[in-house]
């Protein structure tokens, strides 16, 4: 899946947006993970470097051919062994219960079918495993959700990667059949609104 011109955008723009806080939010993400991770839509690879020494190995899964080529490179200096795939959150290459955790981190808004996404994330999940999720999200009904569903029928998602801001990601997530254990809402960046400001974090156990 090539989108040049949003990878090499969104490469320039993560550092900053790190340096805002979302590093924050990424330590908070990863912190407590353990054993066999797969990542899904690792992007540059701007995750890599909160992967605490309790996991074993990351499997990081990447469709864009720039952006898989920047998480090489950070994969290359990362704590934790990483290694760098091609392929897409709906046909994950890994085995049936081959991950103690999946991470999703600002993916879930670009997927096609959410639905489809999170049932390839049970699928390489063990039984209990975690689902780590870090996503911005729908706003609560209101002007800027208006705002919201506009974006998501006019140009948003042509100029941003596919992406959808009136998702709700966390509905979606316990749907796929998850059991959210832990969530946190706020506005990011906090101090502007904008339709990819509402986010959600937290992490989720495979019922069943």
């Amino acid at each position: 899946m090539k989108r040049p011109l949003f990878a090499r955008m969104y490469a320039r723009l993560r550092p900053t947006l790190d340096q805002a806080g979302a590093a924050e939010h990424r330590r908070r993400l990863l912190a407590g993970a353990a054993g066999r991770v797969i990542e899904v839509g690792a992007g540059d690879g701007g995750n890599f470097a909160h992967y605490p020494p309790e996991v074993t190995q990351v499997l990081a899964v990447e469709p864009e051919p720039f952006l898989r080529a920047q998480a090489h490179r950070q994969a290359s200096t990362a704590p934790v062994p990483v290694e760098v795939v091609e392929g897409t959150a709906d046909h994950l290459p890994a085995p049936d219960a081959a991950a103690d955790v999946v991470v999703v981190s600002l993916v879930l808004c670009s997927v096609p079918d959410q639905q489809a996404a999170l049932a390839e994330a049970r699928r390489v999940l063990r039984p209990g495993g975690e689902l780590r999720f870090y996503e911005h999200v729908a706003a609560e009904p209101g002007r800027l959700a208006t705002v919201q569903r506009i974006a998501d029928a006019t140009l948003w998602p042509l100029f941003v990667g596919g992406c959808h801001t009136h998702r709700d990601t966390a509905a979606a997530i316990t749907a796929a059949g998850f059991a959210i254990e832990d969530l946190d809402r706020f506005q990011f960046p906090p101090d502007r609104v904008t339709p990819a400001g509402p986010h959600i974090l937290g992490r989720a156990r495979l019922r069943g």
